[in-house]
């Protein structure tokens, strides 16, 4: 399988160029010898010892561009109601409490009472170092969206009113996770199937609709409309609601392969729609104005979703921490950057307004659009309110992340 991959590498024009750059350790200064002492004179008065200086944390491995800092940088963690964090942060554990930096703080979690503000944010400042996420040039700001569960009607079998399928994962759909084979591509995930000895990238969006490029699927269920479906995938998750009342609950499988391409952006490109246009509802609404128009803008982004069934009975959708989601406390973030399942101190505003959003969230889920050191898709739960707010999401935010104090560390950062 590795000369497999190194010659995919080499010879396949598809595969994203990578840089990898390394974290630079600096070399503890040596102390120089002291003089020589005086001559003998009269002892002073002992003058009193300086405090101890507390050393600088240091970089969370592969997480270079989270920077140490104190509580009291955050600017509104005294305020702030830890306690509604907390259910979050428990469904949380029950993923982190197997991985060794997180086991000390989860087991005490679990065993505790639920707690007040001051005891829950009492909690997080004893086992947790903050760190300030930055982007890679330096800067301190970065973009924060909305997700959120729909609802879409359709069906498990094809109708004349239910005619855009929901697909299951292909059973020719291959992923290699490089990680194993190269530790320094832990992020990087080829998908494609295989043709005759070669792996080739996976049929496009434009493909799969159409039935090209040898694409075979197999339909899970069927909605009823083309442009809820298409959103149903940004936001990976959902329910369906059957023709007899019920719910079919809906969760992200798999992915083509295929980078995200946003067709709101496209459309202000093309000048249909003006920028503070370009919201879930503002394409929805181009949409029914330009239905012929509308398959190929749709077909313009090559990603494509596959779903799987989820149980109902779950309290949210699973994010990609195998956790439910939290209305209001979960996040979607850039793994590259932020260690899935960490708490996150977020400050940004609400959708197209100057009104703080202060809060504490878990960062619990990723997204093909969620990409940079300082990125987060907010999850405001289920329903046309919760969409409502997500489609009008999109405001500058600051992030702070809370890790383990004996978190695995690399380098010093200054």
């Amino acid at each position: 399988m590795a000369l497999l991959v190194k010659a995919l590498l080499r010879a396949s024009p598809w595969l994203l160029a990578l840089s990898l750059a390394a974290c630079a350790v600096r070399p503890p200064v040596e102390p120089t010898a002291p003089p020589p002492a005086p001559s003998p004179a009269p002892s002073p008065a002992p003058s009193p010892a300086p405090p101890p200086v507390q050393p600088l944390p240091t970089v969370p491995q592969a997480y270079p561009t989270l920077k140490a800092v104190s509580w009291a940088d955050l600017p509104f963690w005294p305020a702030e109601q830890a306690s509604a964090a907390w259910p979050a942060f428990l469904q949380g554990c029950t993923t982190l409490v197997k991985r060794g930096a997180w086991q000390a703080s989860c087991a005490e979690a679990a065993a505790m009472p639920a707690p007040d503000d001051a005891t829950a944010r009492a909690f997080f400042e004893r086992h947790f170092q903050p760190w300030q996420a930055t982007q890679e040039d330096g800067s301190v700001e970065g973009l924060v969206t909305g997700y959120y569960e729909p609802l879409l009607k359709g069906d498990r079998v094809r109708s004349a009113r239910a005619r855009f399928p929901l697909h299951a994962v292909p059973d020719d759909l291959i992923t290699v996770d490089l990680a194993g084979i190269y530790p320094e591509l832990k992020s990087l995930r080829l998908r494609g199937r295989l043709v005759g000895n070669k792996i080739v990238p996976y049929a496009t969006r434009a493909e799969i609709e159409s039935g090209q490029n040898g694409f075979r699927g197999r339909a899970i269920a069927w909605a009823e409309d083309p442009v809820d479906l298409f959103f149903l995938q940004i936001q990976g998750s959902g329910r369906i609601e059957l023709p007899d009342g019920s719910h079919l609950r809906v969760g992200y499988a798999d992915q083509n392969g295929h980078p995200y391409q946003s067709i709101g952006r496209l459309l202000v490109e093309r000048g249909e729609l003006t920028l503070d246009q370009a919201s879930m509802q503002g394409i929805k609404d181009w949409g029914a104005r330009n239905p012929e128009k509308l398959p190929e803008l749709l077909t313009a982004n090559p990603s494509y979703v596959f779903f799987r069934e989820l149980p109902n009975g779950l309290s949210g959708p699973l994010g990609a921490l195998g956790v439910p989601l939290t209305s209001g406390r979960s996040i979607a973030v850039d793994p590259r950057f932020i260690p899935l399942g960490a708490p996150v101190v977020l400050a940004t505003t609400q959708p197209n307004s100057p009104e703080p959003l202060n809060r504490l969230v878990m960062a619990q889920d990723t997204g093909g659009a969620i990409r940079g050191g300082v990125r987060a898709d907010f999850f405001f739960g289920f329903g046309d309110a919760a969409g409502e707010l997500a489609g009008r999401m999109k405001q500058r935010g600051r992030m702070w992340v809370l890790l383990p104090k004996d978190y695995p560390l690399l380098s010093v950062r200054r």
